[in-house]
């Protein structure tokens, strides 16, 4: 019975431990707790805005007008509900809208889903728009000026066809052929008035589905009017048929004496880079004008004006009426063509134009007149830069500079013996050549050697002459400081 009493004790005083530990925990926890809570609280107030914004207090007020208005209509019916604070987010209600197409009702699908939007007063007009516009990078094709989109703008889906144009360093907005790659570019369409900063999204179709991607650009509205010109460069071009010294002939690039009129005082230019103008038109040949330039041009020049016209945006505005279609069509509505895919469609095969091939290039030769030099200059020029007008002769052949000598016997023998007595000399010459280098190498590196001896000779004699020197000065030295007077 006393060893169970023990067993008890010891079981509870275990118990107490861990009771006692547990509370050490939880009290380690709730000051590790407070800790942080002080530190983040120390952290709002040193970084966070202390001022609330019109915004905060805006969402506040009306999160307490939410609040009184739900303790207040909380135990009413909805009827009466709606009569005071108006239909609920999340409520479902019934609409009824007026002037709808017969086929929107008759060909209604409950599985295809339908957006009702609400259109402010000034957004029922259609005008022009000026739009910022990017590629989408997913898209595998650029986009090509004047070829129809579908946009998404607003509430509205429509097709229309834009003009893609770029503003220059000097203000000019030049049409664009294609969208640019990776970066935007202006666009100008007809369509409904959208607020300005509205952003965009525009399709090639929306017909079907297709295994890549669809969004073919998106972007935001800038202008709500035609303000901008869009121009298109056009080069005419001409050629000279009378040429003075500085003053030129030109035609070709004009039909009638108006047409010159109209671009008098006008800066041209040749492709070789000399700069011209304008000046007046001649009755002969209709369409050519009398023009000035930095130098004399030659025939085989062309003078080229360069101009800007304006484009017009087309007035295209076509609403995609795909809720209209029969259930199971409503995907495959397609409304303009682009001419690419007309002419796919058609089989219709582009003609080149002939102008613009590779033609083989046929030059005449040229021809230079002589070099006239007077011959008071030729005088005075050196023999290098003068006029030859004799032919240099040429090398005379070998055969007729040395004939052919054909020896006797007696001949032979007397040219061998000579060539045998040539060889000794020479092989004789050659080894006393090679003893007189080698001697004179001997003899230069024994020179070099006495060189050396002088020059150590005269440093120990220069270095024995300054210590005498030093001793001497010394000596000097120290007598005139005997001789020199004490100061008091």
């Amino acid at each position: 019975q006393q060893q169970e009493e023990e067993e008890e004790n010891s079981e509870s005083d275990e118990g107490e431990e861990i009771q006692a530990r547990m509370e050490d925990e939880e009290v380690q926890k709730n000051k590790r707790l407070e800790k942080k809570r002080r530190l983040k609280e120390r952290f709002n107030a040193e970084y966070d805005d202390g001022d609330a914004t019109y915004f905060d207090d805006l969402k506040e007020e009306m999160q307490k007008q939410a609040e009184l208005n739900r303790a207040e209509f909380e135990e009413m019916d909805d009827e009466t509900r709606v009569q005071y604070e108006g239909f609920r987010p999340g409520m479902y209600i019934r609409v009824e809208i007026l002037s709808l197409p017969c086929e929107f009702v008759a060909n209604f699908d409950p599985h295809y889903p339908i957006i009702l939007g609400g259109l402010g007063s000034s957004e029922g007009n259609i005008g022009y728009l000026q739009l910022r516009l990017k590629k989408h990078r997913w898209y595998n094709r650029i986009l090509k000026t004047r070829d129809p989109l579908i946009f998404s703008l607003g509430w509205r889906r429509f097709q229309t066809i834009p003009l893609y144009h770029i503003e220059d360093h000097n203000g000019r907005h030049r049409l664009l052929k294609y969208t640019p790659q990776h970066m935007h570019c202006g666009a100008s369409i007809w369509g409904p008035i959208t607020p300005q900063g509205s952003g965009f999204l525009a399709l090639q179709s929306v017909a079907g589905t297709k295994a890549h991607f669809r969004i073919a650009a998106t972007g935001v509205v800038l202008d709500l009017d035609k303000s901008v010109t869009i121009v298109k460069k056009l080069k005419l071009i001409g050629y000279p048929y009378k040429i003075f010294k500085n003053t030129s002939f030109i035609k070709g690039m004009f039909n009638t004496v108006l047409e010159v009129a109209k671009f008098e005082g006008a800066s041209i230019r040749t492709v070789s880079g000399i700069r011209g103008q304008i000046k007046k038109a001649l009755s002969t040949p209709p369409g050519s004008y009398r023009a000035t330039f930095e130098d004399r041009l030659l025939m085989s020049d062309i003078v080229f004006l360069r101009a800007w016209y304006p484009v017009t945006i087309p007035q295209l505005y076509n609403p995609v009426t795909s809720l209209l279609r029969s259930v199971g069509q409503k995907d495959n509505w397609s409304g303009m063509r682009t001419v690419g895919q007309l002419k796919h469609d058609l089989g219709i095969r582009n003609k080149p134009n002939t102008d613009s091939l590779y033609k083989p290039i046929v030059r005449a030769k040229r021809r230079f007149n002589p070099l006239h030099i007077p011959k008071e200059l030729q005088k005075a020029l050196p023999f290098k830069s003068k006029p030859k007008f004799q032919q240099p002769k040429g090398k005379m052949p070998r055969d007729l500079r040395r004939p052919c000598v054909i020896r006797e016997p007696q001949e032979r023998k007397v040219a061998a013996l000579l060539h045998a007595l040539g060889t000794v000399h020479h092989y004789k010459k050659k080894k006393t050549t090679t003893v007189q280098h080698a001697k004179h190498k001997e003899f230069l590196q024994q020179k070099e050697k006495q060189e050396e001896a002088k020059l150590k000779r005269q440093k120990e004699a220069k270095k024995k002459l300054y210590r005498m020197m030093g001793q001497v000065d010394k000596k000097k030295l120290k007598s005139s400081l005997k001789g020199a007077p004490k100061d008091d």
